[in-house]
């Protein structure tokens, strides 16, 4: 094996603690500019966190979980009811839904003794209705709905365009099956 004379790169200084040719030493406090690079990434990613909730939920509040101000409990808002009322200026039109002769009259008399203005009796295209119910096209006439059935004492109301009548304003009472006839 050929043999060369030593030059100056054969001697290398003892405190490089070198393991190659090409490698230099290992500057002091390296470990501390990784780490503050890591620490910065970090809270970059939860500061774009945190605005990005901030947009998502439009809104954050902090409360403390421990007490302090309560969230109010919601209530339910009472719907309010309608009263049965006997509305003398009401257009009333009588209808015997069932089989029984002279019914819509006698149906009739008892409404306008009590207070009613029976403008139409007449008999219902139906024969075999089960139900006296008291038709109102106008929500308004709820009120005058409901005291027409107190009147009789049995039926039902239905908001209802059936027996609408262009520019009239009417309910319209169809004497079913349940009504009790006079003994």
């Amino acid at each position: 094996m050929p043999t060369f004379p030593p030059d100056r790169f054969d001697e290398a200084p003892a405190d490089l603690h070198r393991v190659g040719a090409h490698r230099a030493p290992k500057r002091r406090g390296r470990g501390w500019i990784a780490f503050a690079w890591a620490a910065l990434a970090t809270g970059l990613i939860v500061a774009i966190s945190v605005v990005g909730m901030f947009i998502i939920n439009d809104n954050v509040s902090f409360e403390n979980p421990f007490g302090g101000a309560s969230t109010p409990i919601p209530t339910e808002t009472p719907i309010p009811t309608i009263e049965p009322t006997v509305d003398p200026a009401a257009n009333v039109v009588v209808l015997n839904g069932t089989l029984t002769d002279g019914l819509a009259n006698s149906v009739g008399d008892l409404l306008v003794s009590r207070g009613w203005t029976v403008a139409t009796r007449g008999n219902a295209s139906a024969s075999d209705v089960a139900t006296t119910t008291v038709y109102y096209s106008d929500p308004s006439q709820e009120g005058a709905a409901k005291g027409i059935i107190q009147s009789l004492g049995v039926g039902s109301i239905a908001l209802s365009d059936a027996f609408v009548v262009p520019d009239q304003v009417r309910l319209v009472v169809v004497v079913g099956a349940d009504y009790p006839l006079p003994q």
